[in-house]
């Protein structure tokens, strides 16, 4: 479930009482909002809180959302996602040995952090390194009105920095595709503005591809990046100067690759399979039979 699917619908939000007695159990992707009816203020997040103790169990993909059902006294079980992106088989895309490929992957939305990412390119030439950055099927989100005019501003300030020398877009790509671009990067850097989650797919894949990542601190810790990532803070100045560290440092680079193939063993789609079926088995335990109910 992801309140920008179903056609933004909020009947969805009470399918589990449409559909007693068979038990419902519904993943939360997120439980963040679109931009949806904004003066509904707090029904919105009433809405999605209903939806989740109305089920016969509820699923989120990490640890902040668990928190925040956990304050209003909803039970759920934590599940990351894995990722589509499967770097098996796939080649490196051939990259020039000068340069330092930076790598962005995703849609273009403003909790992305593209432009600090784009401030620190330019600062780094100014440094005198040799930055190409490629931006891996980074086009507009679809399910925020918002994001077309961040989409805007981001190739406003592509121009006012005079970085498109500097800059590969995509567009969209298939998942080899960008299976291939994240393995030839140098580093992949993900400065999302409210911190790394375990539901960013851009992540997982990240991880998945075993690329050397740096991403912005998490809102609380996250054992299962625990090495695997370098951390900065969501400004531009932290960015660069984490990227500057590992151009600086190639040995560095390899050391997070293999510390995020390592990370990635654990969002393994079997085991996500796994553990999602125990959780159905549970709920389906849990709820009454017909012949209990006469």
């Amino acid at each position: 479930f992801q309140t920008a699917a179903y056609g933004m619908s909020p009947f969805i939000h009470f399918a589990p009482d449409l559909l007693r007695p068979y038990p419902v159990v519904t993943t939360f992707h997120d439980l963040r909002f679109p931009y949806l009816f904004p003066k509904a203020g707090a029904l919105r997040s009433w809405i999605v809180r209903r939806l989740a103790r109305a089920s016969a169990a509820a699923i989120v993909t990490n640890d902040e959302d668990y928190a925040a059902l956990a304050a209003h006294q909803i039970e759920a079980t934590i599940i990351p996602i894995g990722s589509n992106i499967d770097p098996t088989g796939s080649q490196a895309r051939p990259r020039g040995d000068s340069e330092f490929v930076i790598g962005f992957f995703g849609l273009i939305n403003t909790s992305k952090g593209l432009d600090l990412l784009l401030e620190s390119v330019r600062s780094l030439i100014d440094q005198g390194v040799p930055v190409k950055l490629w931006m891996i099927g980074a086009v507009a989100g679809s399910s925020d009105s918002t994001n077309l005019d961040y989409a805007k501003k981001i190739d406003a300030i592509i121009d006012r920095l005079a970085l498109r020398p500097h800059l590969l877009q995509t567009k969209f790509l298939d998942d080899a595709g960008v299976a291939m671009y994240l393995r030839a990067a140098d580093v992949v850097a993900l400065p999302f503005r409210d911190g790394a989650s375990l539901r960013r797919g851009s992540l997982m894949a990240a991880l998945n591809c075993g690329t050397a990542i740096v991403t912005t601190a998490p809102a609380q810790p996250i054992a299962a990046l625990d090495n695997a990532v370098l951390f900065c803070e969501p400004t531009a100045e932290s960015l660069t100067a984490a990227l500057h560290t590992l151009y600086a440092d190639p040995e560095r680079r390899i050391r997070l690759r293999e510390a995020a193939k390592r990370a990635a063993h654990q969002f393994d789609w079997g085991q996500i399979a796994e553990r999602t079926i125990a959780v159905f088995e549970r709920a389906r335990e849990s709820q009454p039979t017909k012949e209990s109910m006469r």
